[in-house]
């Protein structure tokens, strides 16, 4: 059995963190389960209680556990990573052994205000399609995607139903369009009322609000905005060196 060695360097607290996270990772603490409590905790490892809560508080920040009042701390379900590329909602889901779902909240056709007007590139007034939807994987709500799409580009696509559908497919099926670049700004923010209650998130939840402009040949096709559940994403990319010019 693992055991917290009183010499090292690394802080008491860092190597229970560590322990922890082996026991999750190697599955004798699988999704859902409980870990031991606080109690067992310092008399297994032979730590006081507050060495034992700085870990646990550790892993509960990083989305590792989750506490339930009155019950106990799990073991939280694994992040998704947002992808940081041009995909849509269904395909990233779809790679990732998940059933992608969608739920129609509002479609209408706006006048391009003149701030929408330049994100799409089109004249202010000109008529755009807005297509907000609930996404959900297996079933569990994860984000709240609100498209705006030039009609010009897409005409009658309201007519169209996109339950449980890709957005992007259709657009490629039925109008050609290929999202074939895109710009993508992330921000942290807390949920509205509303969006709260639709992603089942308290009030005052953490989100991650999205706002993406696609191309299709160089024309923008579509300018997104949507709300992510901060609970269940969490971003990663690579790093490099930059090169030093001599």
């Amino acid at each position: 059995m693992a055991h917290i060695d009183p010499d090292s360097p690394v802080p008491k607290y860092f190597q229970l963190r560590e322990i922890l996270l082996d026991l999750i990772d190697s599955n004798e603490l699988s999704i859902g389960a409980a870990i031991p409590s606080e109690r067992e905790l310092c008399q297994r490892f032979g730590l006081s209680r507050m060495t034992v809560r700085q870990a646990v508080d550790h892993l509960v920040s990083e989305g590792r556990l989750h506490r339930v009042p009155g019950k106990g701390t799990f073991v939280a379900r694994p992040k998704i990573e947002l992808a940081l590329q041009l995909t849509s909602f269904s395909d990233d889901m779809r790679a990732r052994g998940m059933v992608p779902g969608s739920r129609d909240l509002d479609r209408r056709v706006v006048r391009a205000s003149a701030h929408l007007a330049k994100e799409l590139g089109i004249q202010p007034g000109e008529e755009v399609h807005f297509i907000e939807r609930l996404r959900t994987a297996d079933g569990e709500p994860l984000s709240i995607e609100r498209a705006h799409i030039p009609v010009k580009l897409a005409p009658g696509l309201a007519e169209h139903d996109l339950s449980d559908k890709s957005l992007y497919e259709l657009l490629e099926s039925r109008y050609g369009l290929v999202m074939d670049a895109g710009e993508l700004t992330i921000d942290g923010g807390i949920a509205d009322p509303s969006d709260a209650d639709l992603l089942k998130l308290p009030r005052g939840g953490a989100v991650l609000l999205l706002q993406r402009r696609s191309f299709s040949g160089g024309v923008c096709a579509e300018l997104g905005v949507s709300t992510y559940r901060a609970d269940r994403y969490q971003l990663r990319t690579m790093l490099e060196m930059p090169v030093r010019r001599g």
